[in-house]
């Protein structure tokens, strides 16, 4: 666990560390019209670098080492990693909200095992909600694939 811990608080640190150098060329001070683009960014890598390095100091001073993860413990994780990881795939084919139905769908069957009713509603229902708030409210263009496209988005 300890290792584990040392390797991601480091990996933060220095994706927050990435965040803060572009934050500051993008500019972290306030303009006429409110913050400059780069403060909110500078500020949030900022609060993730430090929380990383106490995360981090706390780890090397551990004296025990448990494990991350026990062989029994691996099974449920990686029944959560497959199915996110799979998607992040295929959302490169068919895009943002087709790729989330399959998830949530298969998901919602496979581990959860709720009734094909509920799997179907809630594995359309909430793409297409999501693709209201985001494409249509919003105005905030999501990955889309061959569906979206075919009905002329």
């Amino acid at each position: 666990m300890r290792a584990a811990d040392l390797i991601t608080a480091t990996l933060l640190m220095l994706l927050g560390g990435v965040v803060i150098v572009d934050a500051v060329r993008l500019g972290i001070g306030w303009g006429t019209d409110g913050p400059k683009s780069g403060f909110f960014p500078f500020w949030l890598a900022f609060v993730l670098v430090m929380a990383s390095a106490v995360i981090f100091l706390q780890a090397a001073w551990r004296r025990r080492a448990k494990p991350f993860v026990r062989r029994e413990q691996l099974g449920p994780v990686l029944k959560v990693l497959w199915p996110a990881a799979a998607m992040v795939v295929v959302m490169q084919f068919v895009g943002l909200y087709v790729a989330a139905a399959l998830y949530l769908g298969f998901y919602m069957r496979w581990v959860g095992r709720h009734r094909w009713a509920s799997v179907v509603g809630l594995s359309l229902g909430i793409p297409l909600l999501t693709f209201l708030v985001f494409e249509k409210w919003f105005l905030v263009p999501m990955p889309k694939g061959p569906l979206e496209r075919w009905l002329g988005y």
